[in-house]
């Protein structure tokens, strides 16, 4: 019996920014990646459904994948952290300089928002899932330093208060920091 859709659908999202011939707890990241699947990606600054859109947008890229383009079962569905961060660390990929691949930029995403670290070796307790939901809710409701710290894009010689900047333009702040 297949698995339902929306497993394949978090496995293919899964191979999108980490390897599943991994094993090892140490170096897998299913129940981090399961984690930012289940939390909803909430926009509250102007333009920054756009990030939700691109979010929801790989679904369609993985039904025509998978074959699957008439199962809509779950398009009414939020968009998770996991679909909006895949889905901006693409957009990294395109618009940076840099010769980093998608999956690098979404772990530099993870490193800059301090759960880089969290393989399922540190899965084991209530206190780990409770740190990482306050990490994505910082995020989500930008609780962050006004510099960006604590966020997806922490800068140096920041321009205005990025809690109140849409992440497209804070994304492109961090890389003309880089270069």
């Amino acid at each position: 019996m297949a698995e339902p859709l929306e497993e394949q659908y978090f496995q293919w999202l899964y191979r999108k920014v980490a390897s599943v011939r991994l094993t090892n707890p140490a170096r897998t990241y299913w129940s981090l990646l399961r984690q930012l699947h289940s939390k909803e990606f909430v926009w509250s600054v102007h333009n920054d459904d756009n990030r939700l859109m691109d979010g929801l947008a790989l679904r369609d890229i993985f039904l025509q994948a998978s074959g699957e383009e008439n199962e809509r079962n779950w398009y009414g569905l939020g968009c998770s952290m996991l679909e909006m961060l895949i889905a901006l660390s693409v957009r990294l990929e395109f618009d940076a300089l840099e010769e980093k691949k998608s999956d690098e930029w979404f772990w530099l995403l993870m490193e800059n928002i301090e759960l880089n670290e969290y393989t399922d070796l540190y899965f084991k307790n209530h206190f780990t899932v409770q740190l990482v939901n306050e990490t994505l809710d910082r995020v989500i409701y930008r609780t962050y330093e006004p510099d960006g710290r604590g966020g997806l894009f922490p800068l140096r010689d920041p321009h205005g208060d990025q809690r109140r900047v849409e992440v497209w333009y804070q994304m492109s702040s961090y890389l003309l920091e880089r270069f």
